[in-house]
Parts: C-alpha cells; structure tokens; sequence
C-alpha cells in the first residue's frame, strides 16, 4: 500500500479511538461530578452513608448511595472506572506519534518560529508532558497544595506560561495540541498515580479488617475536581488544529490562556446547577465576553506576516520542486487552490487559509506536498465540492508528480 495512504488512515484509526475513548472518559467523569454534587442527605441514612440520590433513565429507576470513606464491608462486585481514562491517553499518544512526532517537519518544526531539528524537537515534546504532571504533582502533595484555590491559582499560570512557551518552539498547530497533551497528561496521571491507588489502598484496608484512612479519599477528590475543571479547555485545544484562527496567530498563546479560564466558568455553572445552588447566570456573559476577546485577538494582526513562509527549501523539499511536471502542478494548484489557500484568501467568506495552509510559492507547495496529494490527488476532498473545477487530468498529474518525487528520493 502507498505509505502516505497507510499512514493517513492509522492517523484516522487513531484519532478515532481517541475520540471514542474521550467520549467515554469524559461522560463518566461528567456524569459522578454531577451525581457527587446532587446528593441528598435524609435523615435516615445509614451509618458511613454521606448521601444518596435517586435518577431514572432508560424506563429504569437507580438508587445511588455514596459512603464517604468504604462501605462496611467490601461488596462482592466492585466497577472501577480507569480504563477510560488510560485507552484515551494511550490512543492520544499514537495520534501524537503519527502525526506530530513522524510528521514532524511539517506539523511540529516551523523554521519561522525555532530552526531546530525534528530529533531535538520530539525530545522537548516528550520532555515538557513529563516535567508537567511531575510539577504539578510536587506541588499537589506539598503544603502549599492544601489550599485548593491556591493551588488552581498555581496551576493556571503553569499552564499560561506553557502556553507562551510552546508557541515559542513548535508551530502555532503543534502548540495548541501539546497544550492539550500537557494537561490531558495531568489528567490521565492524576487517575493512574492518585486517584487508583489511593482507592486501592482503602479497598485493601477493608478487606485486611482496618478503617481505612479518610485522606485517601481527600486525595483522589482533589485530584477529580482538577481533572473536572481541566476537561473543557483539552477538547478545544484538540480541535483547534482544524482553526487557524485560533492557532495561526500572533497572540495564539494568548487565546490559549483565554480557553482555561472558558473552561472554568463554564463548569462552574454546571456544577452550582447539579449542586442545588443559585445558578450563577455571571458565567454566560463572562464565557462570551472571553470568547469575543479571542475573537479579536484572532485578527491582530493579520493571520499571516508577509514573509510567514520560508522561501527556503527543506532537502525533503527540494525533491518535490525538481521533480518532473513540477511547473504543470504549480499552475494546477495557483488555479485551483490558491484562491482560498493564500496569505489573503480572495474566495468570498473565508478570510484566513484553511488550517493555516497558504499555497503561493513553491516552498509552500513542496512543504504541504502530501497533502496535496491526498486531499486533491488521490481523493476529491479538495476544492471542496469542486467549486474550482479540477479536472481529472490535474488531479492525475498531482500524483504522477508526488510519486515521481517520492521514488527520487
């Protein structure tokens, strides 16, 4: 099979398994945030009992009960909730290898940010996620992590100044995505390092005939309530790579900064509403007015600087330029995509280039080659709908040209 075909669709396969597994993480932590916030506590509760909640759903009726440390006795059957939390991480790892660490000349490296070589790039990508939960981590089991609004305070400027960091090494795309995989790392870790253990040793506590300790359940609460409010922020920094408005721009980490603090207002109000409390109507207002900051930010400056691409050419490249039919390629691609694909688009209604893909000089051809190849070659992605009128005949000289460049190489 065509390497640039197979790796396209274990890109897909992998994405997909991500975005399943994100549903499933994300939908059981949403759903014991809420039923944790809307217990009742009746009278009659039984002893260790710290509330209860009844719900229907699926012609059914559940009766939730919730004991603050552990039960009694160990029941005989016992869910843990975990393997949602690892498949989602892991899967998202693969995407990242595929597509940022394999195509890290074109989607992590960008010469126009830090010339630096794809070898050492990957190294700072693996060495950043590490050193984010290791951080984090310290400073949740030291004194200062006792005050929880402290540490949230602590943890945002770690994420603002990742922010500013990342845009500064990768590509505005790739910044955005290791912002998310630096959090989601938290995340996952949170579950794998905190939250399973701690209730693994209350669970071995209560089969050995011990009270287990309370602390352990403080712990993985903390850590929850973390993970909670950190949820939002991750799934818009994973499809922001789709958004060159977001990513592409001089203020990006700005926006990014902007997203967290999206994230926890909306959350707030989710959480006061499970909670039986005043609905704090603040947060809509607050939410848009951020958004239409970053709706401004996005526009200042234009999306693109004059000499935002390279005219340079990679040595990967400069296969792609002297291959045969270069010229007739060149010209099918200013006829046909460089309309929309263009510091300024002049199609009517888009007024950034799609995914940040300019298409007017050669450089930027034989940078996004692939691509081409996939999207207007070998399928009819693009133009999308055809609005250019590619002809048959283009779209096979594309992949004569990228074949006779890749077998040159």
């Amino acid at each position: 099979m065509d390497p640039a075909i197979f790796m396209d669709w274990m890109s897909f396969a992998a994405r997909w398994l991500h975005v399943v597994t994100g549903i499933a993480w994300i939908g059981s932590s949403f759903y014991f945030i809420a039923l944790d916030l809307g217990l009742r506590k009746p009278a009659d509760l039984p002893d260790g009992v710290h509330g209860e909640e009844w719900q229907v759903h699926g012609g059914g009726f559940y009766h939730v009960r919730k004991f603050m440390v552990a039960p009694p006795e160990m029941p005989e059957h016992l869910i843990w909730f975990k393997w949602e939390a690892y498949s989602s991480w892991l899967s998202g790892f693969v995407l990242m290898v595929i597509v940022y660490y394999i195509g890290a000349d074109l989607f992590l490296v960008d010469p126009e940010v830090l010339d630096i070589s794809t070898t050492t790039a990957i190294a700072i990508s693996l060495g950043s996620i590490a050193f984010g939960w290791i951080a984090y981590d310290l400073i949740c089991k030291s004194k200062f992590g006792e005050d929880n609004t402290r540490l949230m305070l602590f943890l945002y400027v770690l994420l603002v100044v990742m922010a500013w960091g990342y845009t500064q090494v990768f590509s505005g795309r790739a910044a955005f995505l290791h912002l998310g995989a630096f959090t989601a790392t938290i995340m996952s870790a949170n579950v794998f390092f905190a939250i399973i253990p701690n209730q693994r040793i209350v669970v071995a506590d209560l089969k050995a005939g011990r009270v287990p300790d309370p602390k352990h359940g403080a712990i993985g609460k903390q850590r929850s309530v973390h993970n909670n409010y950190l949820t939002l922020p991750v799934i818009f920094l994973m499809l922001s790579n789709h958004y060159p408005l977001a990513f592409a721009t001089e203020y990006n980490w700005i926006i990014a900064s902007l997203v967290f603090l999206m994230g926890v207002t909306i959350r707030h109000y989710f959480n006061s509403m499970h909670a039986g409390k005043k609905h704090p109507v603040w947060t809509w207002p607050t939410t848009i007015a951020i958004f239409i900051v970053i709706m401004w930010l996005s526009t200042v400056p234009k999306f693109f600087d004059e000499d935002a691409e390279s005219s340079s050419l990679a040595p990967h490249q400069e296969r792609f330029v002297a291959a045969a039919n270069f010229d007739g390629v060149r010209d099918v691609v200013l006829g046909r995509c460089a309309m929309c694909h263009a510091q300024e688009p002049g199609w009517e209604g888009i007024v950034a280039a799609p995914k940040g893909v300019a298409l007017e000089t050669d450089a930027q051809i034989a940078k996004h080659a692939r691509q081409i190849y996939l999207q207007a070659g070998r399928t009819k992605a693009m133009p999308p709908a055809n609005v250019s009128f590619m002809e048959e005949g283009e779209r096979e000289l594309i992949v004569t040209w990228y074949n006779t460049a890749r077998a040159g190489n």
